[in-house]
């Protein structure tokens, strides 16, 4: 079995094996997906220290808020 080879990493963390996987990515994101895109792009830049102390806990607190009124949505 051949081994792909990864074209990239988006936010450092999801692999992307071609150009076109971004594109496919793009065009078919749903809710779900793009909260998680959301959620490592925000991690991403806080391990590049693009954010403030201050800054960095309003956003883990806005990742925390939204992923509990999503946890909340699936039990109803």
């Amino acid at each position: 079995m051949e081994e792909q080879k990864i074209f990239g990493k988006l936010f450092n963390t999801i692999p992307l094996l071609s150009e076109d996987h971004l594109d496919v990515l793009l065009q078919t994101m749903e809710k779900d997906s793009a909260l998680y895109l959301l959620i490592q792009a925000v991690k991403y830049g806080h391990e590049s220290n693009v954010y403030s102390l201050g800054e960095s806990e309003v956003i883990s607190k806005c990742i925390r808020t939204l992923s509990k009124i999503e946890t909340e949505g699936d039990n109803n």
